[in-house]
């Protein structure tokens, strides 16, 4: 049984077209003409191939990789073999994944099992409007009122709520569920989504808990990419909101009241907590928490594993446990780590 390829390429790019795309320059002369169809790590890579170099770690590999063109700096083109063609650019990594975008276009968002346009086996309600083009595959439901723009995929078994708007060029992975939610252009919801459900409020007494009725909205701007699994509660009494281009990972928690600038990255397992504000180009790693009502400034990078507990400042970059200048918290384990050492080696003496 031959072995499938589920991601295809789109024909291959020449030399000459690979140098005008990252404005690559050649170590030495080569055939412009030379057809690259795929992509591959140097120790894989073959005659047909491209690769990058830019960690000198990869040494070994680099010296006898195969690949037909490499992207990589000027002070580590020497290493690579005679047969593999440099291309020198200042960030070999991006401009690999420059060359990956345009060999793979499929790649970038999920495919469509069913073909543009088509509706077979959708519920839609007869007050939902799709704009031509929108395609529903079959088991997904549309909801009264519902608006889905043009281009737009909504995938097999998603349940789009009433009254729900999504924009042009969206795709809305199988099993995804949107409710109460205005959604932008270009958005991409993964599978097993779960946009706009009411969050976690309760008031917490003697006799029960009191619920707390959750009444806003969901907002997610263009080109917004949300990962499998994720949730994103509406809102309490104003909207949850993400910004244009922010990336969200898989299995993120994003409470009530949430604002999320532009072009925020969350890594996955985050949890943020209710009524949080992440100003543009807040970068949070793998796990990390915030606690209600903090705001977290433009452009600032919190640690993996950390808890935020107070405001951060704009720049900043936090770290620990509760989370901390970086330096400081660096510091603080270093200490830490000295002290026990004292206490081991005194012991020792005993």
């Amino acid at each position: 049984m031959s072995e499938p390829l589920f991601l295809r390429e789109s024909g291959g790019l020449t030399l000459d077209e690979i140098v005008k795309l990252t404005g690559a320059t050649l170590s030495e002369g080569g055939d412009g003409s030379r057809r690259i169809v795929n992509v591959a790590p140097l120790d894989r890579a073959s005659p047909y191939d491209i690769a990058f170099f830019d960690n000198k770690s990869f040494a070994k590999d680099a010296g006898a990789t195969h690949a037909a063109l490499c992207l990589t700096r000027a002070d580590l083109a020497a290493m690579l073999p005679e047969r593999t063609t440099a291309l020198i650019v200042r960030e070999p990594f991006r401009a690999f994944v420059q060359v990956s975008r345009a060999l793979f276009p499929d790649s970038l968002r999920p495919v469509s099992m069913a073909q543009p346009g088509a509706t077979a086996g959708a519920h839609i309600d007869e007050t939902a409007r799709l704009e031509s083009g929108a395609t529903a595959e079959p088991g997904a439901v549309i909801g009264a009122g519902a608006e889905i723009g043009s281009g737009t995929v909504i995938g097999a078994t998603a349940v789009i709520g009433p009254g729900v708007r999504i924009g042009r060029d969206c795709s809305i992975g199988a099993g995804a569920i949107v409710t109460n939610a205005l959604i932008g252009d270009r958005v991409i919801i993964h599978p097993g989504c779960k946009i706009g459900q009411d969050g976690f409020g309760y008031i917490m007494g003697g006799t029960g808990h009191l619920k707390v009725p959750q009444i806003g909205r969901v907002i997610i701007q263009d080109d917004v990419e949300i990962g499998a699994g994720t949730t994103v509660d509406r809102g309490a009494i104003r909207d949850t909101v993400i910004g244009e281009g922010t990336k969200i990972d898989n299995l993120v928690q994003v409470g009530h009241n949430v604002s999320i600038g532009r072009h925020c990255v969350l890594v996955a397992f985050t949890g943020i907590s209710g009524s949080v504000t992440l100003e543009d180009f807040v970068a949070l790693g793998a796990r990390a928490g915030v606690v209600p009502n903090v705001t977290i400034g433009e452009g600032t990078q919190i640690a993996a594993s950390s808890n935020v507990a107070t405001d951060v400042p704009p720049g900043s970059r936090w770290g620990g446990s509760p989370a901390k200048p970086m330096r400081q918290w660096f510091r603080e384990i270093k200490t830490i780590e000295r002290l026990a050492r004292q206490k081991d080696s005194a012991a020792a003496d005993e």
